[in-house]
């Protein structure tokens, strides 16, 4: 039997990911952060976590200097004026998004997804 090379494995088991459409973020799901020093954590509700169709959203962010402001996403779409509830969320699984940008919205300095399920 001839076995692939390790780095063949590797990059097969990064591309499947890719694939996948799973978010991937540097860090583990639920304490991401960019090299800046920047970080943001949902903190409520949990990944896995079953809600009701409205729901408080809660996140905790550590700044750096170049932190502006918190942007929501909802299955990947933005949430404008976003006041700390998500309302009206379909049953079902949904991806819930957090993340950090800089003043001037050139780049995102940290992120942070969790799936909820929606009773």
């Amino acid at each position: 039997m001839m076995m692939r090379p390790i780095w063949l494995m590797g990059l097969e088991i990064a591309l499947a990911i890719c694939l996948s459409g799973a978010p991937v973020f540097a860090g583990d799901k639920h304490d991401t952060h960019i090299e800046n020093g920047s970080k943001i954590m949902i903190t409520s509700p949990k990944d896995g976590d079953k809600v009701g169709d409205n729901f408080e959203l809660k996140y905790e962010v550590t700044e750096a200097a170049q932190v502006g402001h918190v942007h929501v996403f909802v299955d990947n779409e933005y949430q404008r004026g976003f006041q700390g509830t998500l309302k009206g969320l379909s049953r079902g699984p949904h991806q819930i998004t957090v993340k950090t940008t800089n003043k001037d919205h050139s780049s995102v300095t940290a992120a942070h997804a969790i799936t909820v399920d929606v009773q």
